[in-house]
């Protein structure tokens, strides 16, 4: 008799399959006795608010106001019908145009408060104290180092160079180019590896523990960067107010998430369930080469294992998803509030860039259309794992795309045309 495989059918063969977490607990939220709490959540919402007057002035394009980075705006697509499809639009966010523009960010900024608390200086009696000359100079003396495979170091690296740090990323040969420009244009120093995603973290991790002035945003282990993406839940929850939309027993809502590591949406995931307790499912979307957080979770395992231990690539043209190893923290932390994991396949990546270009106007990385190429290929079977006997409200997060260069773009939506093309020759 064939041996049981350790890992969900499909996985191994690179299909695109939905995986519902066996483990799945719809009514945990945060404790105060977790390594992460109700009130770490409550303190990034607070710090939000702070920082956001902060960010109008260092990028002039931001609007004061309540703290939210991005529209919720509905999608009325036949495609969609009849579900109630909202999306959450991460790739518009001013400062990097990515969800990464939230943890990042919020790291960096929450690392300004500590310098100048460390030198005598209040940011709650000041907040606008981080853009003094006297906090430049002292931001000058630091170093902030980050790993990356390309939207985090966008997002750590602008914010850090707009207000004074030193900052060096170290990239991994997933990244695109023109990230890598635009950095080194911004005055950020640029490290590139032939290795992986963590390949480039274990390299800057390294980088800063020899400098007593360097400061390393850890993205598979940092605890501010997951507090920083729970605040989006309360943009989240205001905006559905605003919309007239309660969330229920019989209206819930399910949330798709791009997962790279895991910080951005297990964060998010935190502060949903938070709110929404056992009436919020939150759905992680992962490449079929590069499901990191499908395989530690379905390992059950308490120590690591990555993509690479069930004989996949970790190659996709998802750069900001394309990650062999999970975040334990998350992992750890998350796990049993993540309802489960959706794969879907390169191909699905392309065609809904075209599509949400086409139907929507939505300008997206292929990271960035994850959710849609999720809620289309598995949206059903997924309300039926719940026993949704009503729609429900979907929301669907989008990252990165608007800050893509001609080039680039003109290829994505190529790539996006060529293989609508040869699906509909396969239906004719």
């Amino acid at each position: 008799m064939r041996a049981k495989s350790l890992w969900p059918e499909g996985v191994q063969e690179s299909q695109p399959i939905w995986w519902h977490n066996p483990k799945y607990k719809p009514n945990k939220r945060a404790a105060n006795e977790g390594r992460v709490g109700v009130d770490d959540l409550k303190r990034a919402v607070e710090s939000w608010s702070r920082f956001q007057m902060i960010l109008s002035k260092i990028f002039s394009d931001i609007e004061s106001g309540d703290g939210a980075q991005s529209q919720l705006a509905q999608l009325d697509l036949p495609e969609f019908l009849p579900s109630k499809v909202l999306v959450k639009a991460d790739h518009t966010i001013k400062t990097t145009g990515s969800i990464k523009g939230r943890g990042g960010v919020y790291e960096v900024l929450s690392f300004a408060e500590y310098v100048l608390k460390s030198h005598g200086i209040d940011p709650r009696a000041h907040p606008m104290a981080p853009l003094s000359a006297a906090a430049r100079a002292l931001f000058e003396r630091y170093k902030i180092v980050v790993g990356s495979t390309g939207n985090l170091a966008f997002s750590v690296g602008m914010a850090g160079r707009k207000l004074g740090f030193r900052v060096e990323v170290h990239m991994s040969r997933d990244a695109q180019t023109w990230k890598k420009v635009r950095l080194r244009d911004a005055g950020v120093h640029v490290v590139e590896h032939e290795g992986d995603y963590s390949h480039a973290v274990d390299a800057a991790r390294k980088v800063a523990s020899t400098d007593a002035f360097s400061y390393f945003v850890d993205d598979e282990n940092s605890v501010t960067l997951l507090i920083g993406y729970s605040a989006a839940a309360r943009e989240i929850m205001r905006q559905l107010e605003h919309s007239g939309i309660a969330i229920n027993q019989d209206n819930p809502l399910f949330v798709y998430l791009p997962c790279g590591v895991g910080g951005a949406p297990g964060g998010i995931t935190l502060g949903l369930k938070n709110i929404f307790g056992p009436n919020v499912h939150c759905i992680f979307v992962e490449p079929v080469a590069s499901p990191c957080m499908l395989v530690q979770l379905a390992s059950g395992s308490a120590v690591p294992v990555n993509v690479y231990a069930c004989g996949l690539s970790n190659e996709t043209i998802a750069d900001g998803l394309a990650v062999a190893q999970a975040s334990m923290l998350v992992a750890e932390v998350v796990g049993e509030q993540i309802a489960g994991v959706a794969t879907v396949q390169d191909d699905d990546l392309s065609e809904w860039v075209e599509r949400m270009w086409t139907l929507a106007g939505m300008r997206l990385e292929p990271s960035g259309a994850a959710g849609f190429a999720a809620f289309a290929r598995h949206g059903r079977a997924i309300q039926q794992s719940f026993g949704s006997n009503q729609a429900g409200t979907t929301i669907i997060w989008t990252t990165g795309g608007s800050f893509l260069p001609e080039l680039e773009w003109a290829y994505a939506r190529e790539q996006g045309q060529r293989v609508l093309s040869n699906r509909a020759n396969l239906i004719v």
